[in-house]
């Protein structure tokens, strides 16, 4: 599974911005997304991620309130709403997926097998 993210680009504290995470094949039933950002000099932090089944979400805890991770399984692409945006969101996000994911590793990059190229993200004050 080859997975793509875009959306990226240069956005003002407060705005809105959409990312898109897009698999090159149909991924429902035990495929997990997951959404991790790292900026620079900093490690990858873990963002939102959504069972593709059941659609259960998770977010972290910096952006809880502000993110809203969701799936459109006949288009196999899962999105990543992000509202009132700040420049400490500034970072590279990635999109990652997992068909084996256990829940204790949901928020663990190392759980995830699929990745997508990043995409950026610039938040100016």
């Amino acid at each position: 599974v080859q997975l793509q993210a875009s959306g990226g680009g240069l956005v003002q504290a407060g705005d809105s911005l959409r990312l898109s995470c897009s698999a090159s094949r149909r991924t429902s039933g035990r495929f997990t997304v997951g959404w991790f950002r790292q900026a620079p000099g900093k490690e990858r932090e873990f963002v939102a991620a959504i069972r593709l089944n059941s659609g259960t979400t998770y977010y972290g805890d910096s952006i809880k309130g502000r993110f809203t991770i969701s799936r459109d399984n006949a288009k196999s692409t899962v999105y990543l709403h992000m509202n009132s945006l700040s420049t400490g969101d500034t970072a590279v996000y990635y999109c990652a997926g997992s068909f084996t994911l256990i829940s204790s590793n949901t928020y663990n990059s190392a759980g995830y097998s699929y990745w997508g190229q990043g995409t950026l993200v610039t938040v100016s004050s």
